[in-house]
Formats: C-alpha cells, structure tokens, sequence
C-alpha cells in the first residue's frame, strides 16, 4: 500500500491556498487494521490470564469451565486436592504462555506481510480457527460468557479475510507474491 505524495512547498507556486487532507480510510486498510485489533484480543487475554495466574491459581474466566467439569469450586479443589490444582494451574500458564507467542506470531504476520499483500501470509491467518474452534468448543461449551467471547474470532477473522482477499488475489500484485518466502 503507497501512499501518494503531498504536494511540498517547492512544487506549489507562491500564492497557492494548498489545502492539507488527510489520507483517504480505504476498506483495505479498515479491514486490515480491524484484523490486526482483532489479532490482539489473544495477547491481552494471554497477558491477563497469566497475571490471573499468579494471584488465585486459574483465570477468572476459566472458573465456571472449572466448576462444570469438576463438580466443584476452585477454593473447593485446592482444599480437597491442592497436588491437582497445582497441576492444573501448570497447564493453564503453559497455555497461556502458548497463546500468547502465537498471538505474537499472528500480529506479527498481519502486521507486516499481510499488510504489503503477501498472499502466504492471508493463508496463514486462516491456521488461528483452529484455536478459535477448539476454544468455544471446550470452554465455551461450558460456559455461555466464553462462547459469545470465542465466536467473536471465529466468525471475525474469516471475514475479515475473506473481505481482504479482493486486495490480496488482485492481478498483477507483483513477482513471488504467491511464494512461501520473499527472496533474501
């Protein structure tokens, strides 16, 4: 995506009322930064759940997936099995420590080579429904809050994607857009 240029002091006769716009919002970059937002909400959710984490044992949003699987509250567990709440709340730092470098990954991917309409890159973005899927599938059968939090991504990111692709598939993007790397 260039930008064209505005005109400078040099190319404007002296005289000239030159009128300053702003950059015209195009649909491509609404989408594109509207997928990046979205990429995000894995980070801070990564980023909270650890820090949940560390002060009461499981993310606050994990606790009623936790009583309908269990039986029974988290304080209940850790009174009647402290060893297994421990283990669980190694699972879920891993977890999160998980979904937070791929939520870097994914940022990171929009960011650059989605953005510059890598077409490796919009086929790349398709692999987070797979966490978005499996996440409303386990937690948010569980739990109602979690459910309508995960269909956000796995309804948003395809479209989104596929509201990008008119951008992305357009002819005569460049030499290599379809290869899996650009050359060093």
């Amino acid at each position: 995506m260039t930008f064209p240029a505005s005109p400078s002091a040099s190319t404007v006769p002296a005289g000239t009322n030159v009128v300053r716009t702003r950059r015209p919002l195009t649909v491509t970059r609404l989408v594109w930064a509207a997928l990046l937002a979205l990429a995000a909400f894995p980070l801070f959710g990564a980023i909270l759940d650890l820090v949940s984490d560390q002060h009461g044992g499981i993310p606050g949003d994990h606790t009623a997936t936790f009583h309908a699987l269990s039986g029974m509250t988290v304080s209940q567990a850790k009174a009647a099995a402290p060893g297994v709440l421990s283990y669980v709340h190694q699972l879920e730092v891993g977890y999160a420590v998980h979904e937070l470098v791929f939520g870097l990954l994914l940022v990171a991917v929009i960011a650059i080579p989605l953005r510059q309409g890598r077409r490796w890159a919009w086929f790349a973005c398709w692999t987070i429904l797979i966490a978005d899927v499996t996440y409303a599938a386990t937690f948010g059968a569980h739990d109602p809050a979690i459910l309508r939090e995960s269909l956000i991504g796995a309804i948003g990111m395809p479209a989104l994607l596929l509201a990008l692709a008119p951008s992305v598939f357009r002819r005569n993007t460049g030499p290599d857009n379809a290869s899996a790397l650009p050359a060093a």
